[in-house]
């Protein structure tokens, strides 16, 4: 049943922004990360199979093992501002808040939710709703759209806006594994590493992998992975055979996308490889996957193969580009919604508001 909450009467309508990513556990302990991946591991989206099977798999084999594990590799890219996938995400919803502000004038507010574990999405739509939003636009932090992320934020915001008497306007955007300014950003990014570093006998384009059996079933998330490292390569002006894509953090037995990441580090020595630079361009922050699982393991498997150079180029976080590119991506979402319009104007919209809440409070109303 929706919540009863009170009508007011003339407020000022504000456009509110909902930064979506991943989520971490809340603190780099066995029984943080438990709680942590129960929920994530729980959800449909992520693990496709039959729930009742899978229920006890997670809770008799999977929670009882692997949080320990789990917490001793976040314990190595912890910092003294908790987990790396918050504080960046932190930092980059002050960053386009700031940008958006000179912009709309305080009548666009943004705020971070995480689909797992604090803060919530639910915390982050309620913030909005409080903060005067009425119209929302919502931002899986996911450049290549599938249904394990951007589909599964979708699916949380419904669950809380079916509680909600009065629903906001609502957009949210799929993805932008193509978008110009992101393509640019990834291809800058790069090309400062070149610039400062000797450049490498191959780049890696490495993307956090899914199980074979979703694209065959319709996802096309491998096909955005390939478009995404395809238009870098061309705007860096590559030739075939001085990039590739892998895919990473695999997970279970079933067959996932291929090649792997760890597989084919382990074999470029053989092949005469042997300095890799590699880039994550699926995640817009670096995390337990980018941090510990690439820069630290998988660069270790690549020196014990032989090799002899490996650069982890980090993830765009909040850099310049990076938040311009996100920025100009959320507002050609925006387009059409009051505070785009030309003749928009903040000082006379307060006005009115305020007439009409004269209006109402002279017919009765009480708020």
């Amino acid at each position: 049943m929706p919540e009863k909450i009170s009508y007011q009467h003339g407020p000022q309508e504000k456009l509110g922004i909902l930064l979506v990513n991943l989520g971490s556990p809340d603190a780099p302990t066995s029984s943080a990360v438990r709680r942590y991946l129960a929920q994530f591991l729980a959800d449909p989206r992520v693990v496709e199979s039959n729930r009742i099977i899978w229920w006890l798999v997670l809770h008799g084999i999977i929670l009882r093992f692997r949080p320990s594990r789990a917490a001793k590799a976040y314990r190595k890219v912890w910092t003294e501002n908790g987990s790396p996938l918050l504080h960046y995400t932190r930092l980059q919803t002050q960053a386009i808040q700031k940008k958006l502000e000179d912009r709309f004038r305080g009548h666009v507010i943004a705020d971070m939710a995480m689909t797992y574990g604090n803060p919530s999405i639910k915390n982050g739509l309620e913030g909005l709703r409080k903060a005067g939003a009425r119209r929302l636009l919502i931002l899986p932090l996911y450049p290549q759209y599938s249904g394990t992320t951007t589909a599964a934020v979708f699916d949380q915001v419904t669950d809380v806006l079916q509680g909600w008497r009065w629903l906001p306007d609502l957009r949210m955007i799929n993805q932008y594994h193509d978008h110009p300014k992101y393509i640019d950003a990834l291809a800058n990014s790069i090309s400062k590493q070149w610039a400062d570093n000797e450049r490498a006998d191959l780049l890696l384009f490495s993307f956090h992998g899914i199980p074979q059996r979703y694209v065959n079933n319709g996802d096309p998330y491998f096909c955005h992975c390939q478009k995404t490292a395809r238009l870098v390569a061309e705007k860096l002006e590559l030739k075939e055979g001085e990039w590739k894509v892998v895919f990473q953090s695999r997970f279970g037995r079933e067959p996932w996308l291929q090649p792997y990441c760890s597989v084919t580090l382990q074999e470029l020595p053989d092949a005469g490889i042997k300095s890799v630079d590699l880039i994550c361009p699926g995640f817009s922050s670096d995390c337990l996957e980018t941090l510990e699982e690439i820069k630290m393991e998988n660069k270790e498997l690549f020196i014990e193969a032989g090799g002899e150079t490996f650069n982890y180029i980090p993830c765009l976080n909040d850099s310049e580009d990076h938040m311009t590119a996100l920025c100009e991506v959320l507002t050609a979402h925006m387009f059409g919604w009051p505070e785009t319009m030309p003749n928009w104007d903040a000082g006379k919209l307060a006005v009115e508001a305020n007439k009409s809440r004269q209006r109402a409070l002279a017919m009765g109303a009480k708020k």
